[in-house]
């Protein structure tokens, strides 16, 4: 998995201060609209949409929170590191504290599936997910998935 092709410093966040999931959505639009020039709204709604077909919290307190815009030009991931665990309706009924959100072109397909798949199985390893929660700041948060992805590749 190459986290270097989604990820970029400005959209990784540690210590994030949302208390709800309802606040969550706009958040990250506002998150993405400052880092990679997107329509606040158009993101936030997007994720909301996708949420209400089901629940993206697929356990141990992670979620993987996805959709598709069209003015973008490629698959693109927003990471969040909460400052306290968020009730998500996960498979498991944990609340949620860490959150990769994917934001895909409408004709990403394959794209869009090898990225979740990828990103999923990264966040689904205990010991990356254990460090993940132990940043102290965005920089930490940002450079600990960049070796997380180094290191898998090796």
């Amino acid at each position: 998995m190459n986290l270097s092709s989604l990820l970029y410093p400005a959209t990784v966040r540690a210590h994030v201060p949302i208390d709800s999931k309802k606040a969550l959505f706009p958040y990250v639009g506002d998150l993405a609209a400052r880092s990679l020039g997107l329509d606040s709204g158009e993101v936030a709604e997007a994720l909301l949409e996708r949420e209400r077909l089901g629940s993206t919290g697929f356990g141990r307190g992670i979620a993987l929170p996805h959709a598709k815009l069209s003015d973008l030009a490629g698959v693109r991931g927003l990471f969040l590191q909460l400052a306290r665990p968020i009730d998500f309706q996960a498979v498991d009924g944990l609340p949620v504290d860490l959150l990769f959100v994917l934001l895909s072109p409408l004709d990403a397909g394959a794209d869009h599936l090898k990225a979740l798949a990828g990103v999923s199985r990264m966040l689904r390893n205990e010991a990356v997910a254990e460090r993940l929660r132990g940043a102290k700041n965005d920089e930490a948060l940002y450079a600990l998935l960049a070796d997380t992805e180094t290191r898998d590749a090796a």
